[in-house]
């Protein structure tokens, strides 16, 4: 009670007398708040546009062996010291958890002066749509008082950086809707150069920084400003060399030099030239080039995943013959100077990029033609190797897919929008675990979609984001998401955290249930696929909702929520959505088997089918065990994806590239894990037509890259070499392989204890299994109803033929 009346008293001389002194605030609130102070300048819109340079000087008689930073700003930096980049961020997320980077900057220090210098911006109305903003401003903070010279307050330097400015999304881009980082503008002649290190830097005024309240963390009592602080769980984003790409054309003639990355261009002053640069596969990297001479000209790299067409079509991704390119880019206006390197504060995403030059009067030589890919650092620890090629290639671009698609958030599509959503990341995650071993990007995905629960109950579909969206059903999904974590990591107090919002969740569904236990017809965006004829990817419903496929939803999210009730939280709970989940069961097949087709319809009125609800059907035991088998079949015949009948079958709506992850789901469960191969046609369709990424949909596609599509890596792990969780937390391991046709499988999956490994090689008479077990985690192979134990280390099996 006696802090809560001294809060009250600071909290009244706060209003009548304005901020306090930090000398005059209670030492316990003085411990939540930052020595440093946020800062901004005085001149510079504080929402709109603005591109900031912050900078000071410091003293050290000698270099300390550890100089440890807490940086952040909003909307982005990046920190130099001594003109060295030091790192970048923050990592997005929302107000109520926004990030600061550390950095230990001790090796970079000098004796005598040295330059701490960062760049912060804020794209105002034009900033990406995972953009969540306050106001622009910088926080610099040391992490002990032997760094407290560095604390951003008002001895910090600012200046305003004019040259660099947005321009609108290109009209070429016609309808497609574009949600990522704005095209730019640079002008070299007006830019800063040396703004990090020199200080007489031209084009320039430097003036104080103006404090606007201290950092604080989150959940300190006394708050200054928006941003309640958290440390960034994640690592620094990739920055590694690589070429731009090589040149596959050009155009031009004043235009010379020869076609290869390392290459100089020179171009005749008074001209137009083009260059087409082909990387030979899809990367996310920021790009780059040197520039001497040449004032008045313009640089033009616009970036594209693929080229069209006369009829604006993609075709075959490496066909150049004939096609023209259509892009977001960025432009530079040239100063004439020697040696000037050029790039975008921001990463981009091509597998092409036509470099577009108009010279002015004088003659431009282009070189280093080069880029800094960046991507989340994971690593490819798991493997898959098999005697049929295609499933290697297939391997290789479904793990680009996913590492171009992980940033600072995963996202669904690099290009496009850079936004992470619910149904892509449940996916992208498993990925994560089963190839990288990784779980880093997963927690914080799920602990964003936990934030971003509004009042409702539910999640938003995306999250972080600036703009509202609900997908009721992602928010199932994200629930899903929880329960994979659980299976593939042993981290209760993490899943436990995370219950509060599933409760949530569910209480709005139920209270969407129907009495017959079916649900309401779900306002906002309930998306499931985008399927042929669903409208923008909403299944049918009746007039009073009644939706089979959400339903069937619905009952996975229910008996997911009852398993981690069970185990972390409130039995009673579990035993509510058990019930609720059997009222939509039971109702699901009183009013929605078709006794004609044999089939699940899209709802009560019968007048839709589609695989969706019937693959759903399968994968939840709503179709009794014993005829699993011959509903899969039915339904896959009906849309020629590998298997035939003779049986009648209505049209279906076919599943796409991302609702074929629960076909496969259903296919495993089923019993038809040995036919999962001939599922992959759609992939291997992609292969021929030149795609280095898995596309959104099939074809015409907007985006050809979208990890939602990466699940073949999952599966391939999964079901072809059988490896998955037997218990939660990855506590025991269960292999269960189905070859289908293959006669040699060699596949590894990082295990929080180890590696599993596994070899299979069939012959005439046998299949050996050859498999290697991590310490201390027990494990069962199955084979076609015989169970064999494994311990932990190398083991060899012989197994009957099949």
């Amino acid at each position: 009670m006696r802090f809560l009346l001294r809060l009250l008293i600071v909290s009244t001389a706060l209003f009548v007398a304005g901020p306090l002194a930090e000398s005059q605030l209670p030492s316990d609130l003085k411990a939540q708040l930052w020595p440093a102070k946020w800062i901004t300048s005085d001149d510079a819109p504080a929402r709109d546009e603005a591109v900031l340079y912050f900078r000071k000087h410091i003293q050290l008689p000698a270099p300390p062996q550890k100089y440890v930073v807490n940086v952040s700003a909003d909307n982005r930096f990046v920190l130099y010291v001594n003109g060295q980049r030091v790192g970048a961020g923050p990592a997005r997320t929302d107000l109520a958890h926004w990030h600061y980077e550390t950095f230990d900057v001790g090796p970079v220090l000098n004796p005598g002066d040295n330059v701490f210098a960062a760049v912060v911006w804020n794209f105002g109305g034009r900033s990406a749509l995972a953009q969540i903003s306050d106001r622009t401003a910088f926080l610099l903070g040391g992490a002990s008082e032997a760094e407290s010279a560095v604390n951003t307050g008002n001895d910090w330097d600012v200046a305003i950086e004019e040259s660099i400015t947005t321009v609108p999304k290109p009209q070429e881009l016609g309808g497609y809707y574009y949600a990522a980082e704005p095209c730019l503008r640079i002008d070299g002649a007006k830019y800063a150069w040396g703004w990090n290190s020199d200080s007489n830097t031209p084009h320039l005024e430097w003036k104080k920084a103006i404090a606007i309240g201290a950092g604080a963390r989150r959940g300190a009592s006394l708050q200054e400003n928006n941003w309640q602080l958290t440390a960034d769980p994640l690592p620094q984003m990739t920055m590694d060399q690589q070429p731009l790409g090589s040149v596959v054309r050009k155009s031009g003639a004043e235009i010379t030099g020869e076609a290869t990355p390392d290459a100089e261009y020179k171009i005749a002053p008074r001209s137009h030239a083009t260059l087409l640069l082909d990387r030979g596969h899809l990367t996310t990297a920021y790009p780059e080039f040197t520039a001497s001479g040449g004032a008045g000209a313009s640089v033009r790299l616009k970036y594209a995943e693929a080229l069209l067409d006369a009829k604006d079509e993609k075709g075959n991704r490496n066909e150049i013959e004939g096609k023209h390119i259509v892009g977001v880019y960025d432009e530079f206006l040239l100063d004439g100077k020697a040696n000037r390197v050029y790039a975008p504060l921001v990463w981009r995403t091509w597998r092409y990029l036509q470099i577009d030059i108009a010279t002015a009067d004088e003659p431009l030589t282009l070189s280093h033609l080069q880029s800094w890919f960046s991507t989340f650092p994971f690593e490819e620890k798991g493997k898959f190797a098999s005697d049929e090629s295609d499933l290697q290639k297939i391997w290789e671009i479904g793990w680009r897919t996913a590492r171009l698609d992980a940033h600072d958030t995963y996202m669904d599509t690099p290009y496009w929008e850079q936004m992470q959503y619910i149904g892509d990341t449940r996916i992208q995650a498993l990925v994560s675990y089963s190839v990288a071993g990784d779980d880093r990007l997963a927690r914080q995905a799920i602990t964003a979609f936990n934030n971003s629960r509004v009042p409702d109950g539910i999640t938003l579909s995306r999250y972080p984001t600036s703009m509202f969206q609900a997908i009721p059903t992602f928010s199932l999904l994200w629930i899903g998401m929880i329960h994979d974590f659980w299976m593939y990591r042993d981290d209760p107090s993490f899943v436990r955290e995370q219950l509060a919002g599933t409760r949530t969740t569910l209480d709005w569904f139920l209270h969407h249930q129907r009495t017959d236990g079916l649900l309401d017809a779900l306002f906002w965006w309930p998306f499931v696929d985008w399927g042929s004829d669903f409208g923008f990817g909403i299944p049918p419903e009746d007039p009073d909702g009644g939706s089979t496929s959400m339903a069937l939803q619905f009952v996975e999210a229910l008996r997911n929520a009852a398993e981690l009730e069970t185990a972390l939280g409130e039995p009673a709970r579990a035993e509510l959505y058990r019930s609720a989940a059997d009222r939509t069961v039971n109702a699901v097949k009183k009013l929605c088997w078709n006794k004609e087709y044999a089939l699940f319809a899209d709802t009560p009125a019968q007048k839709h089918f589609s695989q969706h609800a019937n693959i759903l059907a399968v994968w939840l035991d709503v179709v009794p065990r014993d005829q699993q088998q011959e509903l899969m079949t039915r339904i896959l015949s009906a849309t020629d994806a590998g298997f035939h009948t003779d049986h009648k079958i209505p049209p279906m709506t076919a599943a796409t590239y991302y609702f074929r992850f629960y076909l496969a789901r259903a296919i495993e469960h089923a019993g038809l894990g040995d036919r999962y191969l001939e599922l992959l046609g759609p992939w291997r369709t992609m292969v021929s037509l030149g795609l280095t990424t898995w596309a959104e949909q099939p074809e015409p596609t907007r985006s050809d890259s979208h990890a939602w599509s990466a699940h073949p890596n999952y599966d391939l792990l999964r079901i072809v070499a059988g490896i998955r969780p037997a218990k939660p937390g990855f506590a025991a391991i269960a292999i269960e392989p189905h070859l289908g046709a293959l006669l040699h499988v060699q596949a590894s999956e990082p295990h929080p204890a180890g590696r599993i490994d596994v070899e299979l090689t069939r012959a005439t008479t046998e299949t050996r299994a050859q498999i290697s077990l991590p310490s201390g985690v027990p494990g069962e192979l199955l084979w076609y109803g015989r169970s064999y134990p494994l311990h932990a280390g190398e083991q060899t099996i012989s197994l009957p033929a099949h």
